[in-house]
């Protein structure tokens, strides 16, 4: 039966349907699910290949040296290979996902400018810049939400990137929730400011190629002197 399945996942449009169909079948909640994704083999998405990971790269490894960010946090580091494409002088990668962590220590074992740790719970490493890449609506519990938004500004010193959605609207799939975070920062963190709203490159339309296309923008914010 595994070999079935693992047939079926090769080919293109049996394999597109039969992992969403697992990954309904399997959601528990928002860290099951991730842990669960990695865990059977699947990516972090289309988020993190192709053209829409080259305009992310783009866009932060800019901002990082026009601002000569020497640390960066990102909550939620996937399978590592958006950071591939990555310029940093020093990078903490952090998910909620085992699999996850395992991948990308192994991916960039020889890169001392990289480490990875598993979200637990444990201290969390500070930075002068935090980062949230395709993660924000995906969390689909209020409490897991609110704790990640507080972790996320709390260890950033100087600026924060969010790249996400930003509206209140209904999915129709259980793994996405789409929430305006910029009313949480609005209300929870005074000391921070929108420094630069980036439109995405290629925005999702009805219809569009959502491997290729996205409904997250970039959102710059930094903290008041």
């Amino acid at each position: 039966m595994q070999a079935v399945k693992q047939f079926i996942k090769k080919i293109p449009v049996l394999g597109k349907i039969a992992r969403k169909l697992a990954a309904k079948e399997a959601f528990h909640g928002s860290r099951d699910y991730w842990a669960n994704r990695y865990d059977s083999g699947n990516n972090s998405g289309a988020g993190s290949y192709g053209k829409l990971a080259e305009f992310k790269a783009e866009v932060i490894n800019k901002f990082v040296a026009e601002h000569d960010v020497k640390t960066l946090v990102e909550f939620g580091c996937g399978d590592g290979n958006q950071l591939g494409l990555a310029a940093y002088p020093h990078y903490i990668g952090l998910d909620v996902a085992p699999r996850s962590i395992e991948i990308c220590k192994k991916m960039y074992q020889d890169d001392s400018t990289k480490e990875f740790h598993l979200l637990d719970g444990s201290p969390i490493p500070s930075a002068e810049l935090g980062m949230s890449l395709d993660v924000i609506y995906h969390l689909v519990e209020d409490q897991v939400y609110e704790q990640y938004m507080r972790d996320l500004f709390d260890v950033s010193s100087r600026f924060v990137i969010v790249y996400s959605s930003n509206k209140d609207e209904k999915a129709p799939v259980e793994w996405v929730r789409h929430r305006k975070f910029t009313t949480w920062i609005e209300q929870h963190q005074p000391d921070w400011t929108l420094l630069e709203h980036i439109p995405n490159r290629y925005p999702e339309t009805p219809g569009s190629d959502q491997d290729n296309t996205s409904f997250a923008d970039f959102y710059i914010f930094e903290k008041r002197s």
